[in-house]
């Protein structure tokens, strides 16, 4: 995107962010960070107030923008209309609620539990914070008496909160502050000093004193064991994101309790990893690296670790490369929970994508690279993207009885090529090859891309952690979209 786009597109989340009552500084500052700017225009589209609203809502929108619970996303709708209208609308019900969703997760949100929960209807009247603040005063009046205005005032203040969660801090505050003057007056001079500490005294020295000796500092835990930022495969509700389509819509995805109820017991609530190399060279510096995460991230936590052949593309694939990574594996010192290959999985994979295409999510496509190279630089969708289902069927089953000469059709998923992110582009799911596979023979000549299988084959193995290089990151909105589009 060109840099006077990009600051023409900052400027109009300025404007939107100080519509919704942030101030100056704060709305600067969150627009210098991509991330938060991105969720909290979705929240603030998702609230209806792109015309604006008043701070105190602004401000509780801006909360749900930084600090929503991942694995609620379907329910943010609901809470946002909550802040819209007033029923949520203090920090401390908003801190409730988000807790309530939390817990909740994908489960169906019960409305009334969700209303007790963060005091939803809750009037707390100034006579009823006055009435408590002089109930705290009076029970702690001799420490108060004694320290003065060293008193902890956080400490009253979170006695009162105990006893009224829904009151209005600021009101708290004041009448708190207020009863202290009431109580100690003006301050004094004494009420500033610093209060003196007693010197500790010294032990008498021994005649034969011992050197000290050196303590080390602890070391993080991430450092005694690098697998400790790793969450347990229970808390995979948690993984999720949002995919943004040009038209403005989102898909939120995320682990629904059934299905990660069904996992947890094809695992054994075990974790399962996966080293999935592509046998198509001689194994580098990279591969050691990947192996010690995966196959260490397994041993840790007494699971497994796959061994899995991504041979998704037979004309690059030898049997030499295979037997070669095996033997580096072993010499590694790594042991395999199983050894797999993308290709035991081409019948599953292959009925997949016939079901994308019932599904209207796949088409069969004519374009050449040349041609699609072209619509994807000018974000065009394909001429033959909107065929009827019935012709990508039977043109896919062509393809795969080998009726159809190479080069001459692909089956492409349906995406969004009008997208800002080009992983999102309508992928090449299976192009046509007349070339043997060094492990399914010649069975098939149509073979599945290396995006469209692995995430899949991930699935259809009940991985718990996908590892991935941070050059992959920008894809991961792809791998969820696929399995979206499955489930």
């Amino acid at each position: 995107m060109p840099a006077n786009d990009n600051s023409s597109d900052k400027e109009k989340c300025l404007e939107l962010f100080l519509k919704i009552g942030l101030d100056e500084r704060t709305a600067r500052n969150t627009i210098a960070n991509n991330k938060v700017t991105a969720n909290l225009s979705s929240v603030i589209n998702e609230a209806g107030v792109t015309d604006g609203c008043s701070r105190t809502v602004g401000n509780l929108i801006y909360t749900v923008a930084t600090k929503y619970p991942a694995n609620a996303l379907p329910h943010r709708p609901t809470l946002l209309q909550y802040i819209v209208s007033l029923k949520v609308k203090t920090t401390a019900q908003l801190d409730a609620a988000l807790s309530f969703l939390a817990t909740t997760g994908l489960e169906n949100l019960d409305l009334n539990k969700f209303e007790e929960a963060c005091g939803v209807g809750v009037e707390v009247s100034t006579e009823d914070i006055k009435h408590t603040v002089n109930e705290v005063v009076e029970e702690n009046k001799a420490t108060i008496l004694e320290l003065r205005y060293r008193t902890n005032v956080g400490e009253l203040l979170g006695h009162v909160r105990k006893r009224l969660p829904w009151a209005d801090a600021k009101v708290v505050k004041q009448l708190v502050d207020a009863k202290l003057y009431e109580l100690l007056g003006d301050r004094t001079a004494a009420d500033d000093e610093k209060p003196t500490r007693k010197k500790k005294e010294k032990p008498a020295k021994a005649e034969d004193k011992a050197a000290p000796v050196a303590v080390p500092e602890k070391a993080p835990e991430e450092d005694l064991n690098p697998y400790s930022i790793f969450p347990n495969p229970e808390e995979n509700y948690k993984v999720h994101t949002e995919v943004p389509f040009s038209d403005g819509s989102i898909l939120r995805c995320c682990n629904t309790k059934a299905l990660l109820d069904k996992h947890l017991k094809a695992t054994g609530w075990k974790v399962l990893t996966r080293f999935p190399p592509e046998p198509n060279g001689y194994l580098h510096i990279g591969h050691a690296k990947a192996m010690f995460i995966d196959f260490g991230l397994a041993k840790d936590r007494d699971g497994g670790c796959y061994l899995r052949y991504d041979d998704t593309n037979p004309e690059a694939e030898k049997k030499e490369y295979i037997d070669h990574i095996e033997e580096i594996v072993q010499w590694m010192g790594w042991k395999p929970f199983k050894i797999t290959y993308t290709s035991d999985y081409f019948q599953e994979l292959y009925e997949l994508a016939v079901e994308l295409i019932r599904r209207g999510h796949a088409y069969v496509d004519h374009q050449t690279p040349d041609e699609i190279k072209e619509y994807r630089e000018k974000k065009l969708n394909s001429p033959w993207r909107d065929r009827p289902i019935s012709e990508s069927l039977k043109l896919f089953e062509d393809m795969r009885r080998g009726l159809i000469e190479e080069g001459k059709a692909t089956l492409r998923m349906k995406q969004d090529m009008q997208s800002d992110n080009y992983n999102m582009y309508d992928l090449i799911a299976y192009r046509i090859k007349f070339t043997p596979h060094p492990h399914a023979g010649d069975k098939w000549c149509i073979y599945p891309s290396y995006d469209y299988a692995h995430c899949i084959v991930d699935s259809l193995e009940n991985i718990t952690h996908s590892c991935t290089a941070h050059h992959m990151l920008s894809q991961l909105k792809l791998h969820f979209y696929k399995c979206a589009m499955h489930y």
